[in-house]
């Protein structure tokens, strides 16, 4: 895929970003296409559920499941703005979605750094589409936290 295509969905994904900002939420977002459809969005829901594993990726990834009828992703694409945690990484793994594209890296949480074989063996990883907006999203919102 070309990487206009990745920038088109990783824009999805950051005005998921933004829908998590509004809701107090960690602004990070998730988008799942496939064949070239989109076929989740999501965003972190941690504080509005009450639940450490309302991350954006696992969210998209129930939803794509959903709509999809199966729990396999084999044909589909994860966009989100931010690398993915260990959780996150491994339900990719097993959901075997081959190809994952972030923006930013996750130096403090990230899977590379932790379990950097956790995705499927044959999955492809992409890092750095729309990294700064990425990035300045999230510098932004930790910064106004503190």
């Amino acid at each position: 895929m070309e990487t206009t295509s990745h920038e088109k969905y990783m824009r999805l994904a950051l005005a998921e970003a933004r829908k998590a900002l509004e809701e107090g939420e960690v602004p990070i977002g998730a988008v799942v296409v496939c064949k070239g459809r989109v076929v989740a969005r999501a965003h972190n829901l941690t504080e509005t559920l009450g639940d450490p594993t309302a991350h954006a990726e696992m969210q998209a990834v129930t939803m794509a499941a959903n709509e999809l009828g199966g729990k396999y992703l084999q044909d589909c694409t994860l966009y989100v703005t931010v690398e993915p945690c260990v959780m996150c990484a491994g339900a990719l793994g097993w959901a075997q979605v081959p190809s994952v594209v972030y923006g930013c890296s996750d130096e403090k949480r990230g899977f590379q750094a932790f379990a950097p074989r956790a995705l499927h063996p044959k999955a492809q990883l992409l890092g750095g589409i729309l990294e700064d907006e990425c990035r300045q999203l999230m510098q932004d919102f930790f910064r106004q936290r503190r």
